[in-house]
């Protein structure tokens, strides 16, 4: 899943030392529970040597994850997990936010329904442990022995949107299409349930035509910056810079607040 990650190139691993890059399989069973307990002990392990460390990533429940802890849920049968993906697929995200409005009303009214695997994860711990999502949220946490500072990089919405764009067709240009072709055998694993492996699925099994399946990539990809966005303006002070700021200008600015 080298191009449709993203996943940084060799140039790139060569200039500074990377951690948690292809070092896990897509038919490994993984969540964001087993990310947190890993980044952990790497961060432990890394701290011994180092005094500043760089997350860098776009999934804000990761983040969280690592900087502030998360909730903790039972196991879940994986199979629940399974047949809500193919009820997605069959019968529409609506379906599924239905049923958890039945399940858990709570976490219907908070949660963002219009994101799949947020839904997806609420109805399975709903299902696997008969109670509801929100129940099992907001307990205390652990604390964390290191201070966060967090970074963000900003651009007007249209360049955003125009970088997306032209993004999406350098990874084809790059061979997204053909990477994607090689998964489709395990087209089904929830590691490609994901933007830009979905949308071409469907071209590759007959659903969409493959400019359609292109303007699907652009457009789920412009909803993903823009709930990136809203997270992070929600949670606690992030330094905002804009894209084209100096990186020295932004160092000089930490340093000073900090």
């Amino acid at each position: 899943m080298q191009i449709g990650t993203a996943a940084p190139t060799k140039e790139e691993l060569e200039a500074a030392p990377h951690h948690f890059i292809h070092h896990k399989s897509i038919i490994e069973d993984y969540n964001v529970g087993a990310f947190e307990k890993e980044a952990l002990e790497k961060i432990n392990r890394l701290f011994k040597t180092k005094n500043i460390i760089i997350l860098v990533g776009g999934s804000g429940l990761y983040v969280d994850a690592v900087t502030k802890g998360l909730d903790h849920f039972p196991k879940i049968d994986k199979t629940i997990r399974e047949t809500l993906n193919k009820q997605l697929e069959t019968h529409g995200l609506e379906s599924l936010q239905k049923q958890l409005f039945k399940l858990d009303p709570e976490s219907y009214k908070t949660i963002a329904l219009k994101n799949p695997h947020r839904v997806i994860r609420a109805l399975e711990i709903c299902m696997g442990t008969g109670q509801p999502y929100a129940s099992f949220l907001n307990k205390e946490k652990s604390k964390r022995h290191f201070k966060t500072i967090t970074v963000g990089l900003t651009a007007d919405r249209e360049i955003i949107y125009k970088r997306i764009n032209q993004r999406v067709d350098l990874m084809l240009e790059e061979g997204l299409l053909e990477e994607v072709k090689r998964l489709k055998a395990h087209q089904h694993l929830n590691a490609l349930n994901t933007v830009g492996y979905k949308e071409l699925f469907h071209y590759l099994n007959g659903k969409w035509t493959f400019d359609f399946a292109v303007s699907e990539i652009k457009k789920n990809s412009r909803r993903f910056a823009k709930r990136q966005l809203t997270w992070f303006k929600k949670q606690e002070p992030t330094l905002w810079f804009d894209y084209n700021c100096k990186i020295a200008e932004i160092i000089e600015n930490i340093e000073t607040k900090f």
